[in-house]
């Protein structure tokens, strides 16, 4: 991929040009077009192709956008955080003030003019199917934990995903805690047998 083919908003490191060239190289063009205006760096290591509206000047990436390509630029898997995945789940109406993701590498901020990032380092178990909506489901589900989880919020969760979604979440691939499977069998076991009443 070039800079030129990069959508204007989507924020990129230099990493993901590695192949147009040597490190140095790719610096000095980015340098150079960050001076021409051409590119914008939105933080240490992250770049963007200014994207304008009639409102604003310049509109910046949004949070999760510049933290997918942090991780993407490092080889390293990310999530939401599971506050948020049970908001999107419709299990939760609490508002996160803070911009936090998961990740399988290092924790750290990223200061981007006022906004903060969090990128908190985690386990692998709850970075399972990153990227998926179900693996945002597992990360949802583990927040909440058993005390929360009962059949109505597998209910929730499974209007929440397409059926091909749901029975990935419930494979072994997902690794769920064994509590999870326990509510997840009792779900469907009270869903069979209201179909048979």
């Amino acid at each position: 991929m070039k800079i030129e083919e990069i959508p204007l908003g989507e924020p990129f490191t230099p990493s993901a040009l590695s192949h147009l060239g040597t490190r140095a190289n790719i610096h000095q063009v980015l340098s150079r077009m960050t001076k021409a205006g051409q590119i914008d760096r939105i933080t240490h290591g992250v770049y963007v192709k200014p994207r304008t509206s009639k409102y604003v000047q310049k509109v910046s990436p949004g949070a999760e956008k510049i933290a997918q390509a942090v991780v993407a630029g490092s080889n390293q898997v990310m999530s939401i955080s599971g506050a948020e995945a049970a908001r999107r789940f419709g299990l939760s109406t609490q508002m996160s003030t803070q911009y936090v993701f998961l990740t399988s590498g290092s924790s750290r901020v990223l200061t981007i003019r006022n906004m903060a990032i969090q990128l908190r380092h985690t386990s692998a178990r709850w970075l399972t199917l990153a990227g998926h909506p179900a693996g945002e489901a597992l990360v949802a589900l583990r927040y909440l934990g058993r005390e929360l989880v009962t059949t109505q919020t597998i209910a929730k969760i499974e209007k929440g995903l397409t059926p091909e979604e749901f029975k990935l979440l419930k494979s072994p691939s997902c690794m769920p805690p064994a509590w999870l499977n326990d509510v997840i069998y009792k779900y469907e076991r009270e869903k069979e047998l209201a179909l048979n009443a």
